[in-house]
């Protein structure tokens, strides 16, 4: 703790003291029963967060109205009574690790994913907001339309305040030492808040004193319910980064100073809403602590503590804004889904081994919440996941050959060196890291590198054997007891007119030129392209490439034959990357425009390809000519021939990663995680070439123990003569 005498030192927070000035601010991690009862999801999540060392765990997303508004499908819920026994085993999981613990109380309004329609908010209007959790379902065929919001009534406004203090009742009554009002982002209460959603003529909108009477309101009515001693947070966006909202400091600091005069306890600064995403979601394009001039500025006008976040990453980065009295408290999200271990680790001056987030928002956001799923983290396979808790060191190590240095393939040889297998692992280049390897070149993608750096580092302080520049042969790895082909996918270019053997690869164009870096081991070759590059593809290798390529000042052409660019691509990523693509930046960001504009032509093709020109083709058949230097194909497939081979001779393989199915980060990561846990001393494989473990021990020795001789109908005829002749030599006298 004398690495970080701040971050480490209690602080009051009303009535409660608490251990050290680390805060899980409120996640909705969507993991609750489907009527919204707290789940062993749930509590298992929390409790991992407490026994981390989290000072004070904010649990999100709990909404005080099911039937009105649910923020995602399967958040949690305390409008009844009934839920309160689940929120008390929920508050006991982290109070047994010294964490105190609060519940966010969250209206989604306008944002709610249940109930689809007929959605309640503070002004009608028509929204379209494709990176909501709430967002409009638009069907593979169909076109988006909107989703209709209902001005709330002043009859409901009042049930609704009603509503908030309840829950907030049964939050106290479950034993949990505080609540949080969630008014950010563009949520129920935010919205009313707002100078740019609330549209309202009634007491209820226009002046900043009427659109603070719905919060307050539902503040007075909690404490009139709970009592001025129970602790009540809020969380709102001090900046709303939109034309007409909330900007500046002025309106964000009177906000803490109304709600200290109303006898709030704290209050947790967010940004932005879903008009913004950029600074609502903060990917990887953002600074780490870009948000905590908002803190210092609302900490010179309120003496209740001031909980800051956004992107905070690193202990020394947490514990310099805590000297400085920019904050009071340190508020981590995203980062404890990536290593809810993160306060111990600091803790014990282990910093190296912290598991930093690199706001890919892959695993929470687009393969979750989005998706109607439960929380996950692309860098880490046992957020949410207690199998993970209850890995146990193998009793019978065996010989594993991982066939690929990709983030499937290390993270595969992590786990299964961690329990305690011989892992070896083969790369046929000089690095490792696969596809990650070209992130340095991306801009705004460099976070990226700390995982690699980390999964990396984790291997070599395992001590794997490391094969790097070597393919293996299907002879070289019989000698392993089990196989896993991480070989990932490669770039291709599909049928075309004309003379292909020109079109650059977008591994060649993506090459770090760089020869003095640390990060660089050789090997690379970089193509160099002229100045107008035609980019065939989609997905990350074109948005990647394109971003790149496009910052040291190429005019980029991407061609895609599908109907949207980058669909399956993550959201908040893509909205930041299309406003550099126009020459522009998303919200709060102030980098160098590009010097073109980056062009997208969707439902198109490459037809036929000349020199310095290529023949485009759309979905209509219609064609056109494009001058261009140089084709780049960012068309890829998985490269599984190394898979199909082991598998026809005999060998046990598991597929994983892009090797299957191109994808990303947090399906390699996953796969090859779920591979390490999976792999014991039986090795079993089912029907479906997956691997068999746990299995019922009377099923297990049915599959492997040796098999006495078999009873046929002959053998037991034999068998009743031999012991009739027995008998019947028994009976005839001496």
């Amino acid at each position: 703790m004398a690495l970080y005498p701040n971050l480490f030192s209690p602080i009051q927070l009303g009535g409660l003291e608490l251990a050290n000035r680390i805060v899980h601010v409120p996640t909705d991690i969507s993991s609750s029963h489907a009527d919204g009862e707290v789940s062993e999801r749930d509590i298992h999540h929390h409790a991992d967060i407490a026994r981390g060392g989290t000072g004070f765990i904010i649990v999100g997303a709990t909404t005080p109205d099911m039937k009105t508004g649910r923020p995602t499908v399967t958040c949690l819920v305390a409008d009844g009574d009934n839920y309160i026994p689940g929120l008390a085993r929920l508050a006991e999981s982290m109070h047994r690790y010294g964490a105190k613990c609060a519940v966010q109380l969250q209206h989604p309004g306008r944002q709610c994913a249940i109930p689809r329609y007929n959605t309640l908010g503070a002004t009608d209007r028509v929204l379209k907001l494709p990176w909501s959790a709430g967002h409009e379902i638009i069907y593979e065929n169909a076109e988006e339309k909107g989703k209709p919001i209902r001005e709330a009534s002043i009859a409901e406004i009042l049930e609704l305040v009603d509503l908030f203090s309840e829950a907030a009742w049964r939050v106290k009554q479950a034993g949990f030492d505080a609540v949080e009002l969630h008014a950010a982002h563009g949520y129920l209460l935010s919205e009313f808040m707002s100078p740019y959603l609330n549209m309202r003529t009634d007491r209820f909108g226009g002046s900043f004193e009427n659109r603070m009477r719905f919060p307050l309101a539902v503040v007075d009515s909690i404490q009139k319910k709970c009592g001025k001693g129970f602790p009540l947070l809020v969380r709102y966006s001090f900046d709303e980064w939109c034309e007409g909202g909330r900007g500046g400091l002025e309106e964000g600091v009177e906000i803490a100073r109304v709600l200290e005069r109303a006898g709030c306890a704290a209050v947790d600064l967010s940004m932005g809403m879903q008009e913004s995403p950029g600074a609502g979601f903060d990917p990887m394009q953002y600074p780490q602590g870009w948000a905590t001039y908002a803190a210092e500025a609302v900490k010179g006008a309120v003496r209740i503590p001031v909980i800051t976040s956004h992107s905070l990453r690193d202990p020394d980065y947490c514990e310099q804004i805590l000297a400085e009295g920019k904050t009071d408290l340190v508020g981590l999200a995203r980062q404890l889904l990536a290593d809810p271990y993160w306060p111990v680790k600091a803790q014990f001056g282990r910093v190296k081994q912290i598991r930093r987030c690199i706001s890919c928002l892959g695993g929470c956001w687009q393969e979750s919440l989005m998706a109607k799923k439960e929380i996950a983290c692309s860098i880490n396979a046992a957020c949410g996941n207690p199998a993970y808790a209850e890995m146990k060191r193998t009793t019978k190590p065996v010989r594993v050959a991982v066939v690929g240095g990709g983030p499937a393939g290390m993270e595969a040889a992590r786990i299964a060196t961690e329990r305690g297998h011989r892992v070896t692992l083969f790369e046929k280049a000089g690095e490792l890291g696969g596809a990650m390897k070209y992130v340095c070149l991306v801009p705004g993608k460099e976070k990226l590198r700390w995982y690699l750096d980390w999964i990396r580092d984790q291997l070599l302080d395992l001590h794997v054997d490391l094969r790097l520049n070597h393919a293996p042969t299907v002879d070289e790895l019989r000698g392993f007891d089990v196989v896993l082909n991480a070989t990932g996918a490669a770039s291709y270019v599909p049928d075309v007119v004309g003379d292909a053997s020109g079109v650059v690869p977008f591994e060649e164009s993506m090459a770090c030129p760089k020869i003095a870096c640390e990060c660089h081991p050789g090997g690379r070759k970089m193509r160099k392209l002229g100045a107008r590059v035609v980019l065939w593809g989609d997905g990350y290798p074109a948005a990647d490439t394109a971003a790149f390529l496009a910052g040291i000042g190429k005019q980029v052409t991407i061609v895609t034959e599908n109907r949207e660019f980058a669909a399956e691509l993550e959201v908040i990523h893509m909205y930041v990357q299309r406003k550099r693509f126009a020459q522009g930046d998303a919200e709060v960001l102030q980098g160098r425009p590009n010097k073109h504009p980056v062009t997208i032509l969707t439902s198109t093709t490459i037809h036929e390809i000349r020199p310095g020109q290529v023949v485009l083709q759309d979905k209509d058949f219609r064609r056109s000519t494009l001058e261009t230097d140089d084709v780049v194909t960012c068309h890829v497939r998985s490269d599984s021939a190394l898979f199909g081979e082991l598998r026809a001779a005999g060998v046990q393989v598991i597929n994983v990663g892009d090797s299957v199915r191109p994808r990303n980060l947090y399906w390699a990561v996953k796969e090859g995680s779920d591979f390490g846990l999976a792999v014991d001393e039986h090795l079993l494989f089912n029907s479906n070439h997956a691997i068999l473990n746990e299995l019922p021990i009377d099923v297990l020795a049915q599959l492997t123990r040796d098999e006495a001789p078999s009873y046929s109908a002959e053998r037991l005829r034999e068998l009743m003569d031999a012991v009739n002749g027995s008998a019947q030599k028994e009976t005839v006298p001496a």
